[in-house]
């Protein structure tokens, strides 16, 4: 998997503090930031993790609740998961 470098805007505490609104705006929409005080990097503010969190549960939920093969022995399934590896 190819590694992806993310940017960051950093943004002084003071402007965070009267932008806050906006910049969490821009976050919700993918953007970074990382905040410094006195030039000094202290908090990167990133989007939440939670949604995608939820989708997952919400896709594993989806898949148990799918019916179960049955008939079918287990060396046939293995054996047809094995072909789709090559």
């Amino acid at each position: 998997m190819p590694v992806v470098e993310t940017t960051y805007t950093e943004i002084g505490a003071f402007d965070a503090k009267t932008k806050l609104s906006e910049i969490l705006r821009k976050v919700e929409q993918g953007e970074r930031f990382t905040i410094t005080l006195r030039g000094r990097a202290v908090a990167d503010i990133v989007p939440s993790q939670l949604k995608n969190r939820e989708r997952v549960a919400e896709a594993v939920r989806r898949l148990l609740a799918m019916p179960k093969i049955e008939g079918i022995p287990p060396e046939t399934v293995k054996a047809w998961i094995e072909e789709g590896r090559h």
